[in-house]
């Protein structure tokens, strides 16, 4: 399990990383007047200049949460691992790329454990008596993503298989937004392809055809009838 350390504002670490409490000798009246400007003007952050700011120990916080205006579901992942710890490890990591990301995300969630026993023999002579269980544990873990365009998740997807832990199964279930009118298009490509020709003279000589053929065929299955001459 992640240790989490005591909890510290994140507005501090950035003025911490991003400006020093020093004033360098080489400074004029200029920057000293810039530096005396009220605190919230210097550091009223928004959040994508905090995410792209290096602040040392982020990752081992909880990743900023976004809201659900819609709470239109666009994506859900499966982890599978055999390592408990790898496994929290990677969903983690993919929490934050997707806070990072500006995609709404839940917490990861705990699913069944699936466990599987075999019970074998030792031996086929001496020790067929004794036997010897083994046991395999497939823990599971599960994100599930809201109110985000397909472009981004598939960034995100992309993003986590090439940084995929060794140990770790991902498996990915998207769905896509059609088009308003999208039933109607498929109807009428549909009716398009399965439309005939409604010209009545064709379809009238089509149908001529078909009847002499249907003819000929049966004229050509009855049998002959031989009739004994009479002496």
């Amino acid at each position: 399990m992640l240790v989490r350390p005591p909890r510290i504002c994140l507005p501090v670490l950035a003025r911490c990383a991003r400006f020093s409490t020093g004033n360098p000798p080489h400074l004029n009246e200029t920057s000293i007047k810039s530096q005396t400007q009220p605190e919230q003007q210097r550091f009223a952050l928004t959040e994508p200049e905090l995410a792209s700011m290096v602040i040392r120990g982020r990752a081992i916080y909880p990743p900023t949460p976004h809201p659900r205006p819609y709470n239109i579901p666009v994506a859900s992942l499966h982890f599978r691992s055999h390592h408990p710890f790898l496994l929290d490890l990677f969903a983690h990591f993919a929490e934050h790329a997707a806070s990072a990301l500006g995609i709404p995300a839940s917490r990861p969630v705990h699913l069944p454990t699936q466990r599987s026993m075999w019970t074998v023999i030792r031996g086929p002579f001496v020790h067929k008596k004794s036997q010897e269980n083994f046991e395999r544990r497939v823990h599971k873990r599960a994100i599930k993503a809201w109110d985000a365009d397909p472009e981004i998740v598939n960034m995100w997807v992309k993003y986590l298989r090439k940084h995929m832990m060794p140990g770790v199964g991902m498996r990915v279930t998207k769905w896509e937004r059609a088009p308003v009118g999208i039933g109607q298009q498929v109807f009428q490509r549909g009716m398009e392809k399965l439309r005939l020709d409604t010209d009545a003279a064709k379809v009238k000589t089509l149908a001529d055809k078909i009847v002499q053929q249907e003819l000929m065929a049966n004229d050509s299955d009855t049998p002959t009838k031989m009739v004994p001459d009479k002496q």
